[in-house]
């Protein structure tokens, strides 16, 4: 029985329940990350006895769950864009914009797919786009690929963002501070084509390098498209 299936137990004494225990979880993960959350620290946050959570979650990983699921909720338009590219356009960058909010969900982006109501709202939204353009096998294979080059788009940038605060350079300052020692490597000759990309690349933000990709993945997808006869 998963967590989403299970009735919750009374509220008493201490005005309890999921959506409170998710909330508190959530706020956590803001503040301090994934390591920053335990049943004992929400409890704590919700004045509440560690074991009463356990009425309502069992494990951490229910509860990683069920804050993956509440920020799904933020993905989902109100409105679906009829055209499939804009479609999956919207939500990658919902995605995208959410993991920003939440940095701490490009942890759990990806692996096994989300049974909640709002993750599975997401995935049908995401078929339903290509609802009739192809055999399902190939939707199917579609979506995987926009979700996969989401999912690592993402965590990079996630990652760098982590890294600026690591370390209190922000990226420019890192590229400052490393380009000695990288001058000093492309002058060895050893590396053509990276001397070339550093010389010669134009930089570009995380957004406009997260819509760029998108855009060739959303090309390659409407390359393998193909209605299926009438």
């Amino acid at each position: 029985m998963t967590v989403w299936d299970r009735p919750e137990p009374p509220p008493r004494p201490v005005p309890l329940d999921r959506e409170r225990i998710v909330a508190a979880a959530v706020a956590l993960a803001d503040e301090g990350g994934l390591e920053a959350v335990s049943l004992r620290k929400v409890a704590a946050r919700l004045n509440a006895g560690p074991m009463r959570l356990y009425g309502y979650i069992s494990t951490k990983q229910e509860l990683f769950d069920l804050m993956v699921d509440e920020v799904h909720a933020e993905i989902l338009p109100e409105e679906q864009p009829g055209d499939w590219r804009e479609a999956l356009r919207v939500l990658a960058h919902r995605t995208r914009q959410a993991a920003l909010r939440h940095a701490w969900l490009a942890d759990l982006l990806g692996g096994r797919p989300t049974l909640g109501p709002n993750g599975l709202a997401v995935t049908e939204a995401k078929l339903a786009a290509l609802d009739g353009l192809a055999d399902i096998d190939t939707v199917m294979r579609a979506v995987e690929t926009v979700s996969a080059y989401c999912t690592g788009a993402i965590r990079r940038e996630i990652a760098n963002l982590r890294a600026e605060r690591a370390t209190g350079l922000s990226k420019r300052e890192w590229q400052r501070a490393s380009g000695p020692h990288v001058m000093r490597m492309l002058a060895t000759g050893r590396f053509p084509a990276l001397a070339k990309a550093v010389h010669d690349g134009t930089d570009v933000d995380a957004e406009a390098s997260f819509a760029t990709g998108l855009d060739w993945v959303l090309d390659a997808v409407a390359a393998r498209l193909t209605r299926p006869p009438a």
